[in-house]
Order: structure tokens, then C-alpha cells, then sequence
């Protein structure tokens, strides 16, 4: 768990030694942005849109939610959100973190899934975090359009598309 900066390592192998069952976290926002991708930005909570098995929920966050002892020991959280937009196909794709946990397990969401779980919230904090992911890891605007086209659900549809055509392509290298 050397890969994961302070103190995400320590909050993450106390939750393993409370849990009573095995659990799966599906997990987006800053801390998949900070932890996993290196982008230079601050929280204080662990956002998760599933927890498999679902009756595990309740135990999670009574062990790590925000009023939890270990939140207030480590000073970080976990947090259900309710992320309703993402591509349907996004299940196929998370990535496994190996952090050698025994009962926890964090599966995140791969970078072009992540950018299109900010779109519809398109605040100012959610495009600098798809400028800065775009640009460390060199995406490619075609990739990130032809999901939204294919996997992407949303309402306001043509106002979602014009916000990725107009603004969120300016992120992007020419090709």
C-alpha cells in the first residue's frame, strides 16, 4: 500500500481488520484522481458508488464514514455518493488497486469513466480535475466522445455534448 499517500494506506488497513465479511468498493472522485493518478489535489473523503455485497454498507459506514472513530483518527472518510450518470459499461472496466488487504477490496474507475461521472455536474472543481487528468494522462477527446455517444444515458443530453465539444475538447491535445 506504499503507492497510496499518507494517510490513505493506514485508514485503509484498519477498515480491513474491522470489516466482518469480504467487500468490494467502486470508487470515483478525488481520491481515485489523487491516489491512483498522481493529480496534485486535496480530500478528505474516499467516494465510493458501490459496495458488493450492498448489506455491507451499513457496516462501512458505521467502521469509516464520515462520525466514525477512525475518521476522526485519520482524519479521512469514506462516502456513499450517488454518482447517476456514468457509462453503462463502466462495470467491465474498473481497475483493481493492490494494496494487499485482505477483506477490502478497491476497484476504480479507469480515467475516461471517471471524466464522464463529472460531466453532468460540470462544476468548477469537476473541470479542473478532467483538465489536469486529461493532460497528465494524455486521453484522447475521440475515446472520451464516442463513450459518451454509446454508454451515456443522461438527460440534457445536447447540453452535456455541447459542454464536451465547446469546452472540455479545449482540454485535449489537437490530434
Amino acid at each position: 500500500m506504499s503507492e497510496l499517500p499518507p494517510p490513505w494506506p493506514a485508514f485503509l488497513a484498519d477498515i480491513d481488520e474491522s470489516l466482518s465479511e469480504p467487500v468490494e468498493l467502486h470508487c470515483v472522485g478525488g481520491f481515485v484522481l489523487t491516489g491512483v493518478y498522481g493529480i496534485p489535489r486535496t480530500t478528505a473523503d474516499l467516494d465510493y458508488t458501490d459496495v458488493v455485497p450492498f448489506q455491507a454498507a451499513s457496516e462501512l459506514e458505521r467502521i469509516a464514514g464520515k462520525d466514525s472513530d477512525l475518521a476522526k483518527k485519520h482524519k479521512v472518510y469514506l462516502q456513499f455518493v450517488r454518482v447517476s450518470d456514468y457509462p453503462e459499461g463502466y462495470k467491465s472496466r474498473l481497475i483493481a488497486l493492490s494494496l494487499g488487504l485482505k477483506k477490502l477490496t478497491l476497484l476504480t474507475f479507469e480515467p475516461y469513466d471517471l471524466l464522464l461521472s463529472k460531466l453532468t455536474r460540470n462544476s468548477d472543481k469537476d473541470m479542473e480535475d478532467v483538465r489536469v487528468l486529461v493532460q497528465k494522462l494524455h486521453l484522447k477527446f475521440d475515446v472520451l466522445l464516442k463513450r459518451f455517444e454509446t454508454e451515456m444515458a443522461v438527460s440534457n443530453r445536447e447540453r452535456h455534448e455541447q459542454t464536451l465539444k465547446v469546452v472540455w475538447k479545449d482540454y485535449f491535445d489537437p490530434e
